[in-house]
């Protein structure tokens, strides 16, 4: 439950922080598309909602499967730039021309990513320059709606007309309302880029990256970024290239990963996050969760939330052998879901009600990240 950013070879100074409008404007759409993705986001969703053109509205349903559910590469145009060295520029202006200089190809197969899955983890061919490919994109855009398999059509039809559509919708959007929104957030942006860039060259890259986000770890002898998400596919950043790292204050709970072949490996991570101080790791929550599945371990939890029970008491009032209320309750403590003291010659076991009460949020934040 990892992806993991090989970084052998990477030079220190080829570690760039910098915030970025365009993925700052991905994750505004993002929001507006998905606002239960973003609760604190709802007065600001609400009021942009409110006052949007409906020509507007209805354009930025012709393509919002490049935000809604998931973040399309295209947010992040720098990462692709020949050279792997490009950074995030100033403006919105600014890297919409980025967007301009990624091939006909790189735009296309980053465009199809989430229409037909194609691998952004190695080099192959292009629904742009093979028959195969093309055909089955266009069938698995069909199965994914209407809309989308008339956008994939046009979209491998004229390439040039598409990036023209994206990039005046893109305009139209600044115009309508993150230009205001840019204005009040790039300032945190900056300051969390400052501070997290002092990190990197005064504590070096383990303690900044924990402090990027506590599910964002660093092997030093092995080299390589482990990021604890829901997925498996493996970055690689040299000592040609590079490793950015942008944030995002509109993109909670989201903590995204670019990796696509010949691109600069990306972090995308959320600022003045809600966030717990140390939530659980993927593999921890699951392991709470096996353990509240058993329909055992769920009648115990009830005895276990209204008072502490000695492994005994607990035999006795369900009907089993000490032995086996023993092994669920190493189950549940295993997960951490239950606490123990000793009083006198007995040991009380109890269910820890805070921790069970923030699963439900753990797990859409691990699902989400």
């Amino acid at each position: 439950m990892s992806v993991h950013i090989d970084i052998a070879g990477l030079r220190p100074e080829r570690i760039a922080v910098v915030p970025s409008p365009l993925a700052e404007l991905g994750m505004a759409l993002h929001a507006l598309s998905e606002p239960a993705h973003h609760p604190g986001l709802q007065g600001w969703v609400t009021g942009v909602t409110a006052r949007l053109d409906p020509h507007l509205a209805d354009r930025m349903c012709e393509a919002d499967f490049l935000w809604r559910s998931t973040f399309s590469d295209l947010f992040m145009p720098f990462a692709g730039v020949p050279g792997r060295g490009t950074l995030p520029a100033g403006t919105l202006a600014e890297e919409l021309d980025q967007l301009d200089k990624l091939t006909d190809e790189q735009f296309v197969d980053a465009a199809l990513e989430f229409t037909c899955a194609i691998g952004h983890g190695s080099c192959g061919p292009t629904a742009l320059s093979d028959p195969g490919v093309r055909r089955r994109a266009l069938e698995l855009a069909a199965a994914r709606g209407p809309q989308q398999l008339r956008f994939s059509e046009r979209l491998l039809a004229d390439p040039p007309a598409i990036r023209a559509w994206l990039r005046q919708f893109l305009q139209d959007c600044d115009d309508a309302f993150f230009a205001e929104a840019w204005s009040r957030l790039r300032h945190q942006l900056a300051a969390d880029a400052r501070h997290k860039t002092d990190l990197f060259r005064r504590r070096g890259m383990a303690e900044a990256l924990a402090a990027v986000s506590p599910a964002i770890t660093l092997d030093e002898s092995a080299a390589r970024i482990t990021v604890d998400k829901l997925g498996g596919d493996d970055g690689t950043a040299t000592g040609d290239g590079g490793l950015l790292l942008i944030p995002t204050s509109l993109g909670w709970p989201h903590l995204m990963v670019l990796h696509r072949h010949d691109w600069q490996p990306v972090l995308h991570y959320p600022v003045g996050s809600p966030e717990l101080a140390a939530p659980p790791n993927l593999e921890q929550l699951a392991l709470r969760m096996t353990a509240l599945s058993h329909p055992v371990r769920m009648r115990l939890c009830r005895n276990l939330a209204r008072s502490a029970y000695t492994t005994g008491e607990l035999a006795q009032a369900h009907g089993m052998t000490a032995p086996e209320i023993s092994r669920h309750l190493a189950v549940l403590k295993k997960a951490g879901l239950i606490t123990t003291r000793r009083r006198g010659r007995y040991v009380l076991h109890q269910l820890d009600v805070t921790v069970v009460a923030r699963l439900g949020s753990e797990f859409l934040e691990g699902i989400l990240r």
